[in-house]
């Protein structure tokens, strides 16, 4: 008879142990869009490069887990690269001038390319930004991580602009053909 209560018993924790199986599997199989990185900090990020380089366009993006900017730089590759300098600031000062420029947010982050946003040999500018002017196409409406983009300008080879970000957030940088993409993650936790 002790046979029998054994039987069931190792029955029962099979049984329950098989009904697991499933939610672990599916944990294991969230799309890879639904898990974040945490690891990208909040630290400056630079790449001395410089070429000549012109910005012409800036846009926007949202992802599951952050906030994406792309600036398209035609020409931008592994060997011309585009030099930036990325950087949470306590107010965006614009370059040359050192005029204060407001963006609305918890956090500044201020993105200097080293790609001019003037066509020198048309003589007209290659990006329609204007200084204290929100970027021109780009709403952030519904946006998690940006809150504001300001232009600050173009200056010496250099453009220059503030993004305005829910707080001090994790960030990347990182550069594709003909792009240079900045992210801010949505929150500073693994999963978005």
């Amino acid at each position: 008879m002790r046979r029998w209560t054994t039987v069931p018993v190792a029955l029962a924790l099979a049984v329950a142990g098989a009904a697991a199986v499933p939610a672990v599997a599916s944990a294991a199989t969230r799309p890879a869009a639904a898990q974040c990185a945490a690891d990208w900090g909040s630290l400056p990020k630079n790449d001395s490069s410089f070429t000549s380089n012109q910005l012409v366009n800036i846009r926007t993006g949202q992802n599951p887990c952050y906030d994406r900017l792309v600036f398209d730089v035609p020409g931008a590759s592994d060997s011309r690269r585009v030099g930036y300098h990325v950087q949470y600031v306590d107010q965006l000062l614009q370059q040359g001038s050192g005029t204060p420029i407001q963006v609305k947010g918890g956090a500044v982050l201020e993105v200097v390319l080293n790609a001019s946003a003037m066509d020198f040999g048309a003589g007209k500018p290659s990006y329609p930004g204007r200084v204290g002017q929100p970027l021109p196409g780009v709403d952030l409406t519904g946006y998690r991580a940006f809150t504001d983009a300001q232009f600050a300008g173009s200056f010496e080879g250099y453009t220059q602009l503030g993004v305005g970000v829910r707080a001090r957030l994790p960030f990347r940088v990182f550069q594709l053909d003909d792009r240079l993409v900045v992210d801010v993650a949505h929150d500073w936790g693994a999963t978005g």
